[in-house]
């Protein structure tokens, strides 16, 4: 998997002078292919020219020559194994020689993530996924795809709606920035999966520390960046065509992408339909289980003088999500029989696609312009405009025929401005700094006829960043800091009669750093530590929630007097490779939370006028999370791969010396792909085989939650696929066996696990044309 390809063309000039018109097909490209974090050469690596069929691999020093080539103007293929094939577009005039460095073996790496930018390449331990391992799976939410990464777990609400977890944390501790912009919505719940379009990120990553400074102060667990590549400089139409049908659910996906470079902008657009029915758990449907969803994406860019370029993103994600039916339930009897049935209530024996209440309905725009000017060679200044609208409806099963009408209604507006410079002090030397505006306006809509779970209020906050990096000789390290000023205007109604206003006007002064070091022993040896303090205010649905979260089918309630949590985490990362075969990475970390805020389960269930619901209060603990991430691939030979991750996690409550809840289980997890190389018309064929084993969670107390975490479990998945060539273009086949053994199993961090159980044996069919 190739995270960056870095391309320096070198011309090689003749001594005849160049004619176009009638000259003889006797051009030569020759070239190196190495990698690019190690500099070893990439053997057998193949090239192929789309407009003449012509191709070379390289030799096992990673040279390469192509002979008999006219002038003119060609698109060519470079791809190696277990990598996703890569692009490159040149116009040929003579002879010339490419000299390619390959980023290879990108999940063992920790390369940073804006790639190719000299700037970010930081102590930071970061792990990346490519277009490729996004295109296989982007029916599914962004999130799924994340859970790929050793170290990151999933938090669910059900089949449809699933976060990050990143060591532990999830929800308001982990940022996802969307193509530099920091994702702005109604992400505090559970039950709200990130607005985002996999299908419009090339490159998924997730940054494990605390140091990613320039990003935000929330981020105690880590940083998920989601970015799109830049348009390439071809004159050419170019785009893709993907279609996904899915067994459970009987889901349909549908997206298309085109761009290309014009005189007056590069340009990009990406679409999206997706539609999906109940998914089937090996013994029953999950009723009301379906979605609907409609993205769009546009992309321009323009470099409107030698020295200053523009970039213009705007994003259009629209999803209804249906929630499991037996999950609302109409009294506290029945409730209590709900939890830990075999069965859900209200379940059906036939499939539906039409959604019912309860269910969600959310519309999320986002616009980023982004400006850069080059002041000098080694100086750069950005300025960045942001503006997002998040619109929630949640519709619960009211009487009266009352079910269309939302009983959570709340539109979002967010604006961001940020002014950021870079400058090279000296060699090896990057100061960077930063000023950041935010401003977010979130409004309850009175048609409810509820009072609002979370109130209307206004925030403000202003920030300030530095990072220092230094790198010399095989020792590079960095130091950051990050203050930010915080301030909440929150307008609440008292839960006692008679009901008045009441105002809050939280102001928090929240301050960060970091430091840490990398250290590259050999070229193959490198070791990166960090070390960060983060202080997080708390959320506004930590301070005020008051009311049913229908979309976890719970009673949450906030309190106000909550403190700023006070974080210290300590990472470190050992990176090995051995002669291009043998590569591991081994994660540990230690993280102290002081005024820790979770949100426990009462020892109660409440009636309401609508239904009865367990109850969730925020409280605050001092808590340790530590544990670790192990990673380790390994090629037998040309055709065959392994690969493992292991992830153990512990985490304590210190003050009432109990462990925390929902903390991920221990998991292990085991691919192993073989590919046998190219067969004619068919290109890089390839059969995967995928075993995940998930340790029960044995870390809890009778009482803390109302029910016993499940037992473990043990899925297994399987997929194939391979490409034909197809004059100018590609078409890509592939077919993913999802718990072929048909498992029944719950998991533990599944906020829908007290009702029902995860979905059975699921085959995912994909087409994919590129042209």
């Amino acid at each position: 998997m190739w995270n960056k390809l870095i391309l320096f063309l070198v011309f090689i000039q003749t001594s005849i002078p160049v004619v176009l018109k009638g000259q003889p097909c006797n051009l030569v490209i020759r070239g190196f292919i190495s990698d690019e974090s190690t500099g070893i050469p990439l053997e057998y690596a193949t090239l192929f020219i789309q407009e003449t069929k012509q191709g070379a691999s390289a030799d096992s020093l990673g040279y390469f020559v192509i002979k008999g080539i006219c002038p003119g103007e060609y698109h060519i293929q470079i791809s190696h194994l277990a990598c996703e094939t890569e692009n490159l577009f040149i116009h040929l005039t003579q002879d010339t020689f490419l000299l390619l460095r390959l980023h290879h073996h990108a999940e063992l790496l920790n390369e940073i993530a804006v790639h190719g930018s000299r700037e970010d390449n930081s102590s930071q331990i970061i792990n990346s996924l490519s277009k490729e391992d996004i295109s296989k799976s982007s029916n599914k939410n962004l999130a799924d795809l994340l859970e790929k990464i050793a170290g990151v777990s999933l938090i669910k609400n059900g089949s449809g709606i699933s976060k990050p977890v990143i060591h532990g944390l999830y929800g308001n501790r982990i940022s996802i920035v969307n193509n530099g912009l920091i994702q702005g919505g109604q992400q505090w719940g559970n039950d709200h999966a990130p607005e985002i379009d996999p299908f419009m990120a090339d490159h998924l990553s997730v940054i494990k520390g605390v140091g990613a400074l320039a990003y935000g102060g929330n981020g105690l667990g880590g940083i998920v960046l989601a970015e799109s590549n830049p348009i390439p400089a071809d004159p050419h139409l170019h785009g893709q065509a993907n279609y996904i049908f899915q067994s459970n659910g009987r889901g349909h996906t549908l997206n298309t992408q085109f761009q290309r470079k014009q005189t007056w902008a590069s340009w990009r657009l990406t679409g999206t339909l997706k539609l999906l029915g109940d998914h089937r758990t090996p013994d029953y449907y999950l009723t009301n289980t379906g979605k609907n969803e409609k993205n769009l994406g546009v992309q321009l860019e323009k470099k409107l003088s030698p020295r200053w370029s523009s970039r213009l993103y705007y994003s259009l994600f629209d999803t209804e999500i249906g929630i499991l039916r037996g999950s609302h339930i109409g009294n506290v009897t029945d409730l209590e029989e709900a939890i830990g049935r075999s069965i859900p209530f209200f379940t059906r024996d036939e499939f539906s696609y039409p959604l019912e209440s309860p269910r969600q309905d959310v519309l999320h725009h986002l616009l980023k312009l982004e400006n850069k000017f080059f002041l000098h060679e080694n100086e750069v200044f950005s300025f960045n405009y942001g503006s997002q609208l998040n619109r929630r409806q949640e519709f619960d099963v009211r009487r009266s025929g009352r079910s269309d009408v939302p009983a959570l209604s709340l539109k979002q507006y967010s604006h961001f401005l940020e002014g950021v410079y870079n400058k090279s002090t000296a060699p090896g030397r990057l100061l960077k700094t930063g000023l950041q505006l935010t401003y977010v306006d979130n409004t309850n809509n009175p048609e409810t006829g509820i009072l609002p779970l979370i109130p209307d209020y206004q925030s403000y906050t202003a920030s300030v960043f530095g990072i220092l990096q230094q790198e010399k000789n095989k020792v590079q390290w960095e130091i950051g800091m990050r203050y930010d000023f915080k301030d909440i205007d929150a307008v609440t109604i008292s839960k006692s009669l008679p009901r008045t206003i009441i105002r809050y006007h939280p102001v928090f002064h929240n301050l960060s750093g970091s430091i840490g070091g990398k250290f590259k022993f050999t070229p193959n040896i490198q070791l990166t530590t960090n070390l960060g303090y983060v202080l997080r205010s708390p959320e506004v649905n930590e301070l005020f929630s008051s009311g049913l979260h229908q979309g976890v089918s719970g009673l949450e309630e906030g309190n106000p007097n909550l403190n700023q949590e006070k974080s210290i985490k300590a990472i470190v990362s050992l990176d090995a490779s051995s002669h291009q075969k043998l590569f591991f990475q081994l994660v540990g970390y230690y993280h102290s939370i002081r005024d820790y805020i979770y949100l426990q389960p009462q020892p109660e269930f409440r009636l309401t006028i609508r239904g009865a619901f367990p109850v969730f209060s925020y409280l605050q603990t001092n808590a340790i999370l530590a544990g670790t991430d192990f990673l380790c691939s390994y090629e037998f030979n040309k055709k065959f791969k392994w690969t493992s991750k292991f992830s153990f996690i512990s985490g304590q409550d210190r003050s009432r010396q109990q462990p925390l809840v929902y903390m991920p289980g221990n998991q292990v997890q085991t691919d192993l792909t073989y590919s046998p190389g190219d067969r004619g018309h068919w290109s890089n064929p390839y059969f995967t085989v995928h075993g995940r084993y998930v340790f029960r969670q044995n870390r809890f107390e009778t009482g803390q939650d109302f029910l016993s975490p499940p037992d473990g479990y043990s899925v297994f998945n399987l997929e194939g696929g391979t490409g034909i060539a197809i004059r100018h273009s590609i078409l890509k086949l592939s077919i993913q066996l999802e718990n072929v053994l048909n498992t029944v199993y719950r998991d533990y961090l599944n906020r829908l696990r007290y009702f029902a159980d995860e979905t059975g044996i699921n085959a995912n069919f994909r087409i994919n044309y590129t042209f």
